[in-house]
């Protein structure tokens, strides 16, 4: 250590709140609209590098988008940075192409009808400038592969028979003013050009004027989606997450008892890695609500339980992984119980964070953020609409206490967010001593609902905890003092992996946000 090179900084303090603004939308409402239910969004997803974003939709089709705001500056992002190009542009994306994902089916062994919304999309790594995503239903998970093609077109006959000379030489097709009838397999009912005839024979250097088709390839490209694999017949009960392992190889599917592990390259295969269905239904107390592999270590996945648990598994330690490495779960507080207890405590959605460190999951109030080296309880545990909780009579009544909302956190993982009523997101801030606790509004003016979360520093509870709750300050009507509408629910989500923008789904329409 040299003493004089030793240069001592003050410790950073929490980052600043980030001020969201309006930067596109898709499939835009126009007032009184009424939205078709094959076109509402059912699922979002960035690829890895945020250069395209896919969603699905109840109508089981697959939509995807491409960022064009790094290719105006004609290099790639990571030259640019190279050359410290300052890139002032927020993200923008526009519409790629679409597809028809799944269809309806019938299980005519169960008599059940299995619908075509897309319930997850997952992309794969790309190969050959192609993409390649995974999709799936409720039973059904499908391998995609889109890739450009060059379109390739007939422009023209390379003779016109009247008109061709005998040196080859011949005039376009196109010229003729007279087309000559022509019967199948390209005979000619006029013997003049009847070659076929039996008493033909072959002039001299050939048929000057034997008519072909010129195809050229034009610099015109198509999108061009295929099927490449579909995974079928695994799961007796409906798929809710479907997950990509690092090794590039593999992937997970779960449905509500069972996960199993596909190889992306064999579809008539698959191994169960985690079953929970007991012996006797009648003993079933819980079931699988979420699954997702580890970002970084491909023998470790987690999943969620409708009592509110995740456990982490470790493929290496056996074939069948029933019994977890580690189990998350948060002591139910004395004197808290009451009939909606366990119902708002099953857990949605799990994502871990980039780095694999933390895992943030979100049940029906609140989002909780997870050290894996910490399995005491929650480092963070953030209310996203505790104004509800007075209403949970209601909410059972008309179901809505059963909505599955998505979580996502930020490529850094300074933030979380994750939606809510009204077509809301909230976002926060989970880096030591933050207090950034923003509601936003799936609208062309989302900061207008900023009146109703006021930062209350005070709201950080002591850090010997290392727990933090914020957000339970929004009260149950909105700015005009309308009261929250229910039917409008935000409950799909997805946060850029390298920047602060944010896609998320109000019914037909995408709407993105950055900061």
């Amino acid at each position: 250590m040299n003493g004089g090179d030793e240069v001592m900084t003050a410790p950073a303090g929490p980052p600043q709140p980030l001020e969201w603004k309006f930067s596109q939308v898709f499939g835009e409402r126009t007032a009184g609209e009424e939205v078709q239910e094959v076109d509402i969004i059912s699922a979002i997803e960035f690829d890895k590098t945020g250069d395209h974003l896919a969603t699905g939709d109840r109508g089981g089709r697959v939509v995807l988008f491409e960022r064009t705001d790094t290719k105006d500056h004609g290099a790639s992002r990571r030259d640019l940075e190279r050359m410290d190009y300052p890139i002032s542009r927020h993200p923008e994306f526009r519409y790629k192409t679409e597809f028809q994902s799944h269809e309806p089916e019938f299980d005519y062994l169960k008599s059940l009808e299995i619908e075509e919304k897309i319930n997850k999309i997952r992309w794969c790594q790309t190969a050959n400038g192609a993409l390649f995503l995974l999709s799936t239903n409720d039973k059904t998970i499908k391998f995609w592969k889109v890739q450009e093609k060059k379109v390739k077109k007939i422009s023209d006959m390379n003779l016109d028979p009247p008109k061709a000379v005998g040196n080859g030489s011949m005039a376009s097709s196109s010229n003729s003013n007279s087309p000559i009838p022509c019967l199948a397999n390209g005979g000619s009912p006029d013997r003049s050009y009847n070659y076929l005839e039996n008493d033909f024979s072959f002039p001299p250097g050939g048929l000057p004027s034997l008519r072909l088709p010129v195809v050229v390839t034009s610099q015109e490209t198509n999108l061009v989606a295929r099927c490449r694999r579909v995974y079928t017949h695994a799961h007796d009960y409906h798929i809710n997450s479907i997950s990509n392992n690092s090794d590039g190889e593999t992937f997970i599917s779960a449905d509500d008892l069972r996960i199993n592990l596909w190889n992306l390259e064999i579809s008539n295969q698959s191994f169960n890695i985690v079953d929970v269905k007991p012996a006797n239904m009648e003993d079933l107390t819980e079931v699988i609500t979420s699954a997702e592999f580890h970002p970084t270590h491909c023998n470790m996945l987690a999943y969620s339980s409708s009592k509110g648990s995740i456990r982490l598994i470790d493929l290496r330690q056996s074939a069948l992984c029933d019994s977890h490495a580690k189990l998350f779960e948060e002591p139910e507080a004395p004197g808290s119980r009451s009939f909606f207890t366990e119902i708002i405590a099953s857990i949605s959605d799990i994502k871990f964070a980039r780095d694999g460190r933390y895992i943030l999951s979100r049940d029906y109030m609140t989002l909780k953020l997870w050290d894996i080296n910490m399995n005491s309880g929650p480092v963070a545990t953030f209310q996203v609409h505790e104004y509800l909780r007075p209403k949970l009579c209601d909410l059972y009544e008309n179901d809505s206490i059963f909505d599955k909302f998505e979580c996502c956190l930020s490529g850094d993982g300074l933030r979380v967010a994750t939606g809510s009523y009204s077509n809301l997101f909230r976002v926060f801030g989970c880096a030591p001593g933050s207090t950034e606790a923003t509601t936003l509004e799936a609208s062309k003016n989302p900061m207008r609902r900023q009146v109703q979360t006021p930062s209350r520093p005070s709201r950080s509870l002591s850090s010997i905890t290392r727990v933090v709750r914020r957000g339970a300050e929004t009260s149950g009507v909105d700015a005009n003092g309308n009261p929250f509408d229910f039917t409008t629910k935000l409950l799909h989500l997805a946060w850029h992996p390298t920047e602060n923008s944010i896609a998320c789904a109000a019914a037909n329409s995408l709407y993105m946000y950055y900061a």
